[in-house]
């Protein structure tokens, strides 16, 4: 398993989660792009990213880069603004929801190939599944929350993948990656 890059701390989750919500309220409410000042150097690493919105206990949006091409904090920000109006399973969030909203952040550490399902542990790793174009993610959060087992997030990662669900034991590439979950809602894990 590749090595994972270190966990960020209080206050650097701190300032990711500010600059988050800083990103979509500037969006969502056509004021200017904030100053980011000068980050820490670890907020300065490249590392995959997931942004999920909430509202309550519902998913409000959610979207992220794996393999990002610059800085945390640029990839935090973009992917914060794209889950909030670029998911296609939501319409684009409005002014008057920014203050019942909840912002996650997903960090991503690298990806192994999966050899066989006992190398997945539930609550720990999130999981992609290939083939040619389509892909599926699921982050780790995702089977903790639907109580899932490691077959049942086997499955279900292939059908996201538009897959067939049994396709992760015959031609499906999968991967699986652990990562550094923390909210504005005080949760952090891993």
């Amino acid at each position: 398993m590749p090595e994972a890059l270190p966990r960020l701390t209080k206050e650097e989750q701190a300032l990711l989660l500010d600059l988050a919500r800083r990103a979509i309220a500037a969006r969502v409410e056509d004021g200017p792009e904030p100053a980011w000042g000068d980050p820490p150097p670890r907020l300065r690493q490249v590392q995959g990213a997931f942004v999920s919105l909430h509202r309550g206990r519902s998913l409000r949006g959610c979207v992220g880069m794996v393999a990002p091409g610059q800085p945390l904090t640029e990839t935090v920000a973009a992917c914060a603004v794209a889950a909030a109006t670029q998911d296609p399973r939501f319409d684009p969030l409005r002014p008057s929801e920014l203050a019942g909203l909840t912002i996650e952040i997903s960090l991503l550490d690298a990806p192994f190939r999966v050899q066989a399902p006992a190398q997945i542990a539930i609550g720990v790793h999130g999981l992609m599944a290939s083939e040619g174009r389509r892909r599926g993610l699921l982050l780790p959060q995702v089977a903790v929350q639907q109580g899932w087992d490691v077959e049942t997030f086997l499955e279900e990662t292939c059908l996201k993948a538009g897959l067939p669900a049994t396709a992760w034991r015959e031609r499906a590439v999968v991967e699986a990656f652990s990562a550094q979950v923390f909210s504005e809602a005080g949760r952090s894990s891993q």
